[in-house]
């Protein structure tokens, strides 16, 4: 279910919202959605029921096993990307420690606070640092290490324990599933939008992209290449048009192709502006009215060159927004990737994505241990 905005009990927002959704609004579509025949060609791509019920011949098993070779260098080669892209935070933090180490011989107090200055620099936060720090001396404690040189691998595990979140990680894309995606201008929230829809296409889902961020003709265009780009299906209004009705039609357009996943882009929108909150709030409404038996995701996308200016931001949305996710941007361009640990200890949102580049398959699954990992050069 949605923790949707506080809700505004007026009755001429209701009126608005039960005026300017219903059929003749639909109808007022300018910049066209893919039509049939453009979403025949779509799902004629993906696997019919006989080909994944076959028997499975010798022919058949040397293609599995090509596969799942094809599939572990995806994931080596995603390991290398993520490794890659965090290049600066890894710099900050995992090299200066191994600078740190190798100075020491034992463990004490003064080690200790190396280590703090070091995390507290990548701005990973007062609070979490010392969380991370007596959680340090603890599973030193316990694993009975005094050597200074295996303080980093234990580092590592505490680290990645402390990311690992009880929430759901993966995004939710049961069919049918709506994800709509907030954030304010500039953080990557167009291109991330356009990186899942080509993500979940490669997937096999049939995807649909509705681009209710009217305020900016470009934002429309840019999501309009997305949708040629991963043929899929758009649906758009033409600048300055009602988001909502943009999302109405989005939802007709997905029910109507039995499509599995409407990802819903969104005006970059600052959290102290109230009348953009209330057009979000009335997105909200439309979603729960109109497609109530779709799953719901709603994703926040931060940029981490702004380090705990994002956090604040998340701080801001979360008191309005119930937002299940976070897809944290541009970790490739700042040694500022500590802030996830922050997001994570004051916030408690699960990072589902990150991006570390700009390649397509640069935004990836987040991975708690993989990520600790990647940053501290292990």
């Amino acid at each position: 279910m949605f923790k949707f905005f506080k809700k505004k009990k007026d009755e001429e927002i209701e009126s608005l919202i039960s005026t300017e959704t219903n059929d003749s609004e639909a109808t007022t579509v300018i910049s066209t959605e893919a039509n049939d025949n453009e979403a025949t060609t779509v799902i004629s791509t993906e696997a019919n029921d006989s080909e994944r019920s076959g028997e499975i011949s010798p022919k058949d098993e040397v293609d599995l096993t090509e596969e799942a070779e094809e599939e572990s260098e995806k994931k080596q080669g995603g390991f290398k990307s993520l490794f890659s892209g965090l290049n600066k935070t890894r710099k900050k933090i995992g090299d200066q420690l191994d600078n740190l180490l190798n100075n020491y011989d034992e463990i004490d107090d003064d080690l200790y606070e190396e280590i703090e200055d070091i995390l507290i620099t990548a701005d990973i936060g007062m609070k979490c640092t010392m969380e991370l720090i007596d959680n340090l001396k603890e599973e030193l404690v316990n694993r009975k290490v005094k050597d200074a040189s295996k303080v980093k691998s234990v580092l590592r595990d505490v680290m990645a324990d402390y990311l690992k979140s009880d929430e759901e990680i993966a995004l939710a894309t049961k069919s049918p599933t709506v994800i709509l995606v907030i954030g304010v201008n500039g953080a990557g929230k167009t291109t991330s939008i356009g990186k899942i829809s080509h993500r979940l296409k490669s997937e096999g889902k049939k995807v649909v992209l509705a681009a209710a961020d009217t305020f900016r003709a470009a934002a429309i265009d840019q999501l309009r290449v997305w949708a040629e780009r991963s043929e899929v299906a758009f649906v758009a209004h033409s600048e300055g048009s009602d988001p909502s009705a943009v999302i109405f039609d989005g939802i007709k357009s997905a029910q109507a192709k039995n499509a599995d996943v409407l990802i819903c882009d969104t005006a970059g929108r600052l959290h102290n502006k109230v009348n953009l909150m209330n057009e979000l709030n009335k997105m909200f409404r439309i979603i729960e009215r109109e497609y109530p038996e779709a799953h719901k995701e709603v994703l926040l996308v931060l940029d981490a060159t702004t380090g705990q200016n994002a956090v604040n931001q998340a701080k801001e949305f979360l008191q309005s927004a119930g937002i299940t996710g976070l897809v944290v941007t541009k970790l490739d361009g700042t040694a500022k990737g500590g802030f996830v640990f922050a997001i994570k200890s004051e916030l408690g949102i699960p990072v589902k994505l990150i991006g570390v580049g700009e390649k397509i398959e640069d935004l990836q699954t987040f991975d708690a241990e993989t990520y600790a990992s990647a940053i501290l050069n292990l």
